[in-house]
C-alpha cells in the first residue's frame, strides 16, 4: 500500500490524523445505515434514500482514500460503489446476501485503516476474495429501459435532465401504482433553503419527491421558480390542502389516453436556453438528501448557471450578498493526548490552589498579616471558581456517547448470530449516556467478549427455544445509565442461563477448586469462576469460545478502568452482567487519608461515608472481621495489615471509610482523615504497575505524593480472602514514595 500522507513533518502528520478521523466517521456512519437497512430488509420493505446515502458515503470514502494514497481502500470502494449504484438504480435486489457483503466491506474498511495506521496486517487476501464476490453479484444486474415515458404527458425538457437514479425512482413509483404530480413553486433566493425545507416537510407524508429543477422563468432577479415532480397515492385535493400556498400550485400529470389535464394551469416548460443545468445540477443542488442536518452535510451552493439570478451586493437580505470563506461547521477534532496534557496542567493548578489555601490559613494566624490573609482568601475563591470552570470544560470535551461502541456491537451481534444460525435481536437503551473517551475505547473488547459469550453460551437454538416455550428469536438487552459519578452498563440475555452445578464441576475438573471446597461455595462465588483465566465449561473448542479466554479479559480490562463486574443468572431464564465504571479517569475528587503515617487517596466516587471506628462493634465471622452499621453487617479491612505497615499507637482514634462499588460494600480502617481534594492521577512506574489495588499516584503539594487506592480491586481482594497479598509488594512502594 502506498505511504499515507505523502508528506513529512507536522503538516503530514496532521493530514494523516485528519484522514483517520474522517475515514472513521464514514465507517461509523456506514455501520449505522447498514443496520437500518438490515431492519428494512427483514420487514420486506425498502428505503431508496437510505441506499443512496450509503452510496454517497462509499463515494466519499473512495475519493478520500485515493487522495491520501490508501490504494487498497480506494480499490475496494470503487467496486463497492458499482454494486451500490446497481442497488439504488434497481438493477440488483437488496437481499440479506448482498447485505452480508456490505457488512463485510465495512469490517474490512476498519481493518484496512488499522493496517494503514500500523496497528495490524493488511487484509489483502480477504479484500481480494470480497472483490470476487462483489463482481459476481454485479453480473446479476437486470436491464430495463424507461418504457413509462410514452404513457405520461411529461415535458421532454424535464426528462432530458433527469439523472439515472431519478429515472429509476420515477419508474419504480409508476410500477407501484402511484400517480405523478407537478408542483410549481416560486421562492426568494434569500430564503430558498428554509422554503425548500418547509415544502419537503409538508410533502414527505404524502409521497416521494422525484426531482427539483429550475424553470429558468423567474419573475425577477431575487426569485427563482422550481418545478417539482412528486409521486403519491393521495388524491390531488388532499395534496393541494397540504402543499399549496401563495407561490405554490399543483396539478396532476395525466396519462396520454386520459383526456384533458387538470384545470390547474401547468407550469411553463424548462427554458431551452439553460442546457447546462444537467443531471449533475439536479443531483447536487436540488436532489432531496436524507436528513441533511443529522449527517452534517454541506448545503449545495448556487451553481454558476444561476449566478445571474443571485441578488447583487447590497440588495436582498443584507450580508447575503457578501462573499465569505467561513466554514459552516462548528466542530473541531482534537487529539485526546492534547486534552490529557491540558488536564495535567489543570492538575498542577489544583496543587497550586491547595498551597494557596494553606498559605492563607498560615497568614490568618498572625495579626500583622491579617489584611494580607483577607486578600489571599479573596484571590483563592476567584482562582478556585475559574479553575473549576476550566476543569468542567475539559471534562465535558472529553465526554462522548456510548453509542459509538454500541453501533459496532450491533454489527458484531448480527455477524455472529448469522454464523451460528441463531436469531438474535439486540435491544439498546441509553446510547446517549456519556463517558470519558479513553474509557469508551477500552470498553470495546470487553463488550465484544460478553456478546460472543451471550450468543454462544446463552442464547439457545430456535428449536430449543420453541421446545421450552420461548420466542424463536433471542434477545440481548444492552442498557446504559448514569448513577452518581459512575456509569452502569447492563448486558442481559434471555437464554439458558448459567447452571451453578455445571460451573462447579468445570472448576473442579480444571483444578480451580477442590470438590469439598466447591460444594461449600455459594451460587455467587460459583458464578465468579467464569471470570477466571482459562475457565470454560466446554470440553471442545469452537471458533467463538472454549479456549478459556474472554470473560477473564472482561474483568481485567474493567478493573484497569477502576470498574467492577457483577453477574447474576437464573437457569432457563437468562444471565445479566452489570459493569460499573467511573465517568472519567482524568480529574477526580478524592478523600485524603493517613495509614501508619503514609498518605493515601480514596476516590470519592467510591466512598459512601466515613465514621469513627467503635472497636466494641467489631466481631469475627468465619475468620473475617465485620461490624454492624445501622443494623447491616459490614466486612472491614485494616489497611495497615493489608499493606504490611506497623500498627498505630494504642488508644489513638481510628476511622472507617465505607466504600461501595456496585452492590458490594467494605469498610476500610484508617488512622486519620485529612480532607477532600481534586487530583490528577499519574501512572505508576514499570516496577509497580502490576501491583493490584492502586489506580496510580498523585502529587498533593509540599512535595507530598500519595498513592490512589483502587477501591474496586481492593474490594475484590478482601472479599476473596487475600488481605495479606500486598504486604510484600508494598515494601517496594514505600521505598518508591520516600
Amino acid at each position: 500500500m502506498a505511504e499515507l500522507g505523502g508528506g513529512r513533518g507536522d503538516g503530514g502528520d496532521k493530514a494523516r490524523e485528519e484522514f483517520f478521523s474522517e475515514a472513521q466517521e464514514i465507517v461509523d456512519g456506514l455501520s449505522r445505515d447498514l443496520l437500518l437497512l438490515d431492519q428494512i430488509v427483514k420487514r420486506k420493505s425498502s428505503d431508496p434514500e437510505l441506499v443512496n446515502d450509503v452510496f454517497r458515503a462509499v463515494h466519499t470514502m473512495k475519493g478520500l482514500s485515493g487522495l491520501f494514497g490508501a490504494t487498497m481502500m480506494s480499490g475496494l470502494s470503487h467496486e463497492l460503489e458499482d454494486l451500490l449504484d446497481d442497488l439504488r438504480l434497481g438493477r440488483i435486489e437488496l437481499s440479506e446476501q448482498v447485505l452480508d457483503l456490505l457488512f463485510q466491506s465495512v469490517e474490512l474498511y476498519g481493518r484496512i485503516l488499522s493496517a494503514v495506521k500500523g496497528d495490524g496486517p493488511e487484509p489483502a487476501t480477504e479484500v481480494k476474495a470480497l472483490l470476487v464476490k462483489l463482481g459476481q453479484v454485479s453480473q446479476q444486474r437486470e436491464g430495463g429501459g424507461p418504457s413509462f415515458v410514452a404513457q405520461y404527458e411529461l415535458d421532454p425538457g424535464l426528462l432530458g435532465v433527469l439523472t439515472e437514479y431519478e429515472e429509476h425512482r420515477l419508474r419504480a413509483n409508476i410500477q407501484s401504482g402511484l400517480s405523478l404530480f407537478r408542483i410549481h413553486v416560486q421562492f426568494s433566493l434569500a430564503s430558498i433553503d428554509s422554503s425548500l425545507d418547509d415544502l419537503k416537510a409538508r410533502a414527505r407524508p404524502h409521497g416521494e419527491i422525484i426531482t427539483y429543477l429550475p424553470t429558468g422563468t423567474g419573475g425577477d432577479i431575487e426569485t427563482i421558480e422550481l418545478e417539482i415532480l412528486l409521486a403519491s397515492r393521495a388524491p390531488i385535493e388532499q395534496l393541494r390542502a397540504a402543499i399549496s400556498g401563495p407561490n405554490v400550485s399543483i396539478d396532476e400529470v395525466r396519462r396520454r389516453d386520459e383526456g384533458p389535464a387538470s384545470a390547474v394551469p401547468s407550469s411553463p416548460p424548462l427554458d431551452p436556453s439553460m442546457p447546462s443545468i444537467a443531471p449533475a445540477l439536479a443531483a447536487e443542488m436540488f436532489a432531496p438528501p436524507r436528513d441533511l442536518d443529522s449527517k452534517n452535510r454541506q448545503r449545495a451552493t448556487v451553481p454558476p448557471q444561476l449566478a445571474s439570478l443571485a441578488p447583487p451586493a447590497g440588495q436582498g437580505q443584507g450580508a447575503r450578498g457578501d462573499l465569505s470563506l467561513r466554514s459552516i461547521s462548528q466542530t473541531v477534532r482534537v487529539d485526546i493526548r492534547k486534552l490529557d496534557h491540558l488536564m495535567n496542567i489543570v492538575g498542577e493548578l489544583a496543587i497550586v490552589r491547595t498551597v494557596m489555601l494553606r498559605l492563607t490559613e498560615r497568614a490568618r494566624g498572625r495579626a500583622e498579616w491579617r489584611e494580607l490573609s483577607v486578600e489571599l482568601q479573596r484571590m483563592h475563591r476567584t482562582f478556585d471558581r475559574h479553575l473549576m470552570q476550566m476543569q468542567n470544560g475539559i471534562l465535558e470535551v472529553r465526554m462522548v456517547p456510548l453509542g459509538q461502541v454500541f453501533d459496532k456491537l450491533a454489527r458484531i451481534v448480527r455477524q455472529i448470530s448469522r454464523e451460528h444460525d441463531k436469531q438474535v435481536n439486540l435491544v439498546i437503551t441509553g446510547a446517549e449516556t456519556e463517558i470519558d473517551k479513553l474509557i469508551v475505547e477500552e470498553l470495546s473488547d470487553p463488550l465484544m467478549h460478553m456478546m460472543r459469550n451471550a450468543i454462544d453460551h446463552g442464547i439457545e437454538t430456535r428449536e430449543d427455544r420453541l421446545r421450552v416455550g420461548k420466542p424463536p428469536v433471542g434477545t440481548i438487552a444492552l442498557n446504559a445509565f448514569q448513577k452518581g459519578n459512575h456509569v452502569v452498563l447492563e448486558v442481559e440475555d434471555d437464554g439458558a442461563g448459567m447452571d451453578p452445578n455445571v460451573i462447579r464441576r468445570a472448576a473442579v475438573r480444571l483444578g480451580l477448586a477442590q470438590p469439598e471446597e466447591a460444594q461449600a461455595m455459594t451460587s455467587r462465588e460459583i458464578l465468579a469462576f467464569v471470570f477466571t483465566a482459562g475457565f470454560t465449561t466446554k470440553e471442545d473448542v469452537t471458533n467463538l469460545s472454549g479456549r478459556g479466554v474472554g470473560m477473564d479479559v472482561v474483568k481485567t480490562n474493567i478493573a484497569a478502568l477502576g470498574g467492577i463486574v457483577d453477574i447474576t443468572s437464573d437457569v432457563g431464564i437468562g444471565t445479566k452482567i452489570t459493569i460499573t465504571l467511573p465517568i472519567t479517569l482524568a480529574i477526580i475528587s478524592v478523600l485524603v487519608l493517613h495509614v501508619s503515617g503514609r498518605t493515601y487517596c480514596m476516590p470519592l466516587a467510591s466512598v459512601e461515608e466515613a465514621i469513627v471506628l467503635d472497636e466494641s462493634l467489631v466481631r469475627v465471622v468465619e475468620g473475617r472481621e465485620v461490624m454492624t452499621v445501622r443494623g447491616a453487617t459490614l466486612p472491614i479491612c485494616r489497611l495497615y495489615k493489608m499493606f504490611g505497615h506497623e500498627p498505630k499507637a494504642d488508644g489513638a482514634k481510628s476511622y472507617v471509610v465505607i466504600g461501595r462499588v456496585g452492590l458490594r460494600r467494605l469498610g476500610f480502617v484508617v488512622d486519620r482523615l485529612v480532607g477532600q481534594q481534586d487530583i490528577v492521577i499519574k501512572a505508576l512506574g514499570k516496577s509497580l504497575k502490576n501491583v493490584k489495588g492502586f489506580a496510580g499516584a498523585t502529587e498533593l503539594g509540599d512535595q507530598r505524593v500519595g498513592l490512589v487506592l483502587d477501591a474496586a480491586a481492593l474490594l475484590d481482594e478482601v472479599l476473596a480472602g487475600n488481605e495479606t497479598r500486598h504486604a510484600s509488594t508494598m515494601e517496594g512502594s514505600a521505598q518508591w514514595r520516600s
